[in-house]
């Protein structure tokens, strides 16, 4: 699926929290990952409507050791009966920040991202 470029913007709350909730676990990169969500910047969507999305941070940046790939922590979202719908991801590049993805397994596609009392964290083996 193409991406669709955006403005570049800043994080909006729910992007903002969202992402702190999931560094602050203690894995591998998460101080210097925490420390470029100020910087970070929305560069796309992943579809219209989607709330998946492409970030930047712009130089400078303290980068990770986590080279590229995915941020080591299972983010699992959870229905309000505690029931699993699906996942956020986030992606790294060159040591920065490159996306948050919301994964799910509902028949319709989320509008927005879940509050943080529905995401469950555990360090990814």
């Amino acid at each position: 699926m193409p991406i669709v470029p955006v403005a570049p913007r800043p994080l909006n709350p729910a992007e903002r929290v969202v992402l702190e909730y999931i560094l602050v676990r203690d894995v591998t990169g998460s101080s210097e990952l925490r420390s470029q969500i100020g910087q970070a910047e929305v560069v796309g969507t992943w579809a219209p409507g989607s709330v998946s999305t492409d970030l930047r941070v712009p130089e400078p940046v303290q980068r990770t050791s986590l080279a590229t790939g995915l941020v080591p922590v299972d983010a699992h979202v959870l229905d309000e009966q505690g029931q699993y719908i699906g996942e956020l991801l986030v992606w790294v590049e060159d040591g920065a920040l490159a996306g948050l993805e919301y994964v799910w397994i509902t028949d319709e596609m989320p509008t927005a991202l879940p509050p943080v009392e529905r995401i469950r964290l555990t360090p990814r083996p």
